[in-house]
């Protein structure tokens, strides 16, 4: 196994208790009810009633019981074991019928032997992954012809800037693993986190390019000035309750999503 992949494991694994309690994760509104999706992802999948979903990366399965409550047949897929075991918790807690499987997303064919309507992944995700070309090639293996994949993640652009998104710290390209020190989780900065860290910068051109090369066919992008979550540093909300960077408001990208088809 990949060093980078014992040590993600360990921080996700660190990350999980702290994001279950947390006020940002908010479990008790989503176990009376609440969905966590977004509009990106709600309005690009449409009604997903009886479809067959996998969700990769899915932590600990929130987004995955919410496609569940809307009628997909859901798989979730993640790294961390204390996360699945959560997901698992939740599911059976909530009545539900996803399935839930421990697997880093590179190994998924070894444990997994299932094809879908749709593919899902969103919100720091393929930032952990040093390779998208493999990373597309398990999407395209597991999406049924005319089926449907559909991220939603943050710009890379923003993860060129510091925490506070002041300096130019990293570079827009994936030129090296940026290796770091975590000392608390996005979710609850008062919870300490010490752990190392393996991330990415992906450029979309590579996100474009790897899923082109399994032949999918890109039908929808789209660019946010906005995040959906308080999850950075000097933000303000915006008239519909999203995240924009202090004093560039509506300047510069957060997030993108992205729709694209496998032919039949």
């Amino acid at each position: 196994m990949e060093k980078y992949i014992e040590v993600n494991r360990d921080l996700w694994n660190k990350k999980t208790p702290v994001h279950v309690t947390s006020e940002f994760y908010d479990v008790p509104s989503f176990k009376k009810g609440k969905s966590s999706l977004n509009p990106a992802e709600l309005e690009a999948l449409g009604d997903v009633t009886g479809k067959s979903l996998l969700h990769l990366q899915c932590h600990f399965g929130m987004d995955s019981l919410s496609w569940s409550r809307l009628g997909a047949k859901v798989t979730g897929v993640d790294l961390a074991d204390k996360a699945i075991d959560a997901a698992k918790e939740l599911n059976s807690e909530l009545g539900l019928d996803a399935e839930f499987i421990c697997s880093d997303v590179y190994d998924l064919k070894n444990v997994l032997d299932k094809k879908y309507d749709i593919v899902f992944t969103s919100y720091g995700t393929i930032g952990w992954l040093p390779d998208l070309n493999k990373w597309a090639e398990i999407v395209s293996y597991f999406l049924k012809p005319g089926g449907t994949f559909f991220i939603a993640e943050f710009h890379p652009v923003r993860w060129m800037y510091d925490d506070d998104c002041v300096n130019m710290d990293y570079s827009y390209f994936n030129i090296e693993p940026i290796i770091e020190e975590v000392g608390h989780s996005y979710a609850d900065k008062e919870r300490a986190i010490d752990q190392l860290s393996y991330g990415w910068n992906h450029p979309l051109s590579d996100v474009f390019s790897a899923l082109v090369k399994q032949n999918l066919h890109v039908t929808e992008f789209k660019e946010y000035p906005y995040s959906y979550y308080k999850c950075f540093n000097n933000t303000v909300q915006n008239e519909l309750g999203y995240y924009e960077l202090k004093g560039i408001e509506g300047k510069m990208p957060l997030m993108y999503s992205m729709k694209a088809v496998k032919p039949q």
